[in-house]
């Protein structure tokens, strides 16, 4: 970990305008990237890159009359700040002990990289990648794929 922040320390993030503040204690469970359709559109972007922390180790710090939420799937909740409308967070009932965190409004460095693409198989066609993560789709977005030469 000696070029990424510590385990047990506070990362900060925030929404674009700062309204919304918040922040995760280290160390993450996770950190991929996201190609289905629903994180594209509502962040108009080839992919998104999301951490996951358990619920213990995040903390709303200001702002928290300003996040919004809209119920995404019947498994799933997006929130975002309502004054500049950038997307923060996504919940899911899939996986309640522990919440995403868009890894673009940290502040701060955080314990990994990115190691994997999930709902690889519903790319969108424009986007070309080169790196040799781990590639995962199908119908779960977490099949392991193989790689085509």
């Amino acid at each position: 970990m000696s070029e990424h922040t510590q385990a047990n320390t506070p990362v900060h993030g925030s929404c674009f305008c700062r309204t919304v503040q918040f922040e995760v204690t280290l160390p993450t469970l996770f950190c991929a990237h996201c190609h289905c359709s629903m994180c594209r559109q509502v962040h108009g972007a080839g992919y998104v890159t999301w951490i996951g922390v358990p619920y213990p180790q995040f903390r709303m710090v200001a702002g928290q009359e300003h996040l919004k939420v809209f119920h995404s799937s019947d498994h799933g909740r997006r929130s975002f700040c309502d004054v500049c409308s950038s997307s923060l967070f996504c919940e899911s009932t899939n996986h309640p002990q522990h919440i995403d965190i868009v890894l673009a409004n940290l502040h701060e460095k955080i314990d990994r990289e990115p190691h994997a693409h999930y709902y690889f198989s519903d790319r969108i066609d424009w986007v070309h990648l080169d790196d040799e993560l781990p590639r995962f789709g199908g119908v779960s977005g977490t099949e392991p794929l193989e790689r085509k030469a």
